[in-house]
């Protein structure tokens, strides 16, 4: 699409790349377990994922474990309501496969070593926040909180925030802009994604 990521995007590359995990448990485990187990799951086998690369294997985890609709709609903001239900699946698609590319680019600038869940907060009906700390091969780290969703088949990651600044934001402006800068259609950032 031709947009340059902000720095701060850049800086938190992985971030991108943890609404991602492989699947391999039934839905009765995953509605047994905790937002903190599943989320620490998600980040072993999201490491797997790291080592392993490629866009096709993020998508494939993206539309499993990250809430799709609800972070796409979302993105659109107002736009959401002027996108016709047919052009959903296709947007879907799209947006799932331009973070995979982002994060197919991104993960080997930020090899992560080691992700440890170190807390879960209460939780409500807007989800539960579970706490991470993110070690990179380099040394650094960074904390993460979690926006963990409950579902009838167990959980779905909504959003993650790191330096205080949720994920999803600099989708939903990126996203936003792409539509006013191309006529307030949200038809073209359908077809750009498709691309």
């Amino acid at each position: 699409m031709g947009w340059a990521a902000s720095p701060r995007i850049h800086s938190a590359g992985w971030l991108v790349m943890l609404f991602a995990c492989l699947a391999g448990f039934s839905a009765s485990d995953a509605r047994a377990e905790s937002p903190a187990v599943y989320m620490q799951r998600v980040q072993n086998e999201l490491m797997y994922a790291q080592r392993q690369g490629g866009v096709s294997a993020y998508a494939n985890v993206l539309r499993r474990h990250m809430d799709v609709q609800n972070i796409g709609l979302t993105a659109l903001g107002p736009h959401a309501r002027t996108l016709p239900k047919a052009d959903r699946p296709a947007y879907y698609n799209g947006m799932i496969n331009f973070i995979a590319k982002y994060a197919a680019t991104q993960g080997p600038k930020y090899v992560v070593t080691s992700a440890v869940v170190t807390g879960q907060g209460a939780g409500d009906a807007g989800g539960t926040n579970v706490d991470s700390h993110i070690t990179l091969s380099d040394g650094s780290g960074y904390d993460i909180r979690w926006l963990v969703m409950k579902t009838k088949e167990g959980y779905k990651v909504r959003d993650a925030q790191v330096v205080g600044f949720w994920m999803t934001s600099f989708l939903d402006d990126l996203f936003q802009n792409y539509i006013t800068e191309n006529g307030n259609n949200p038809r073209a950032l359908v077809l750009a994604l498709s691309r």
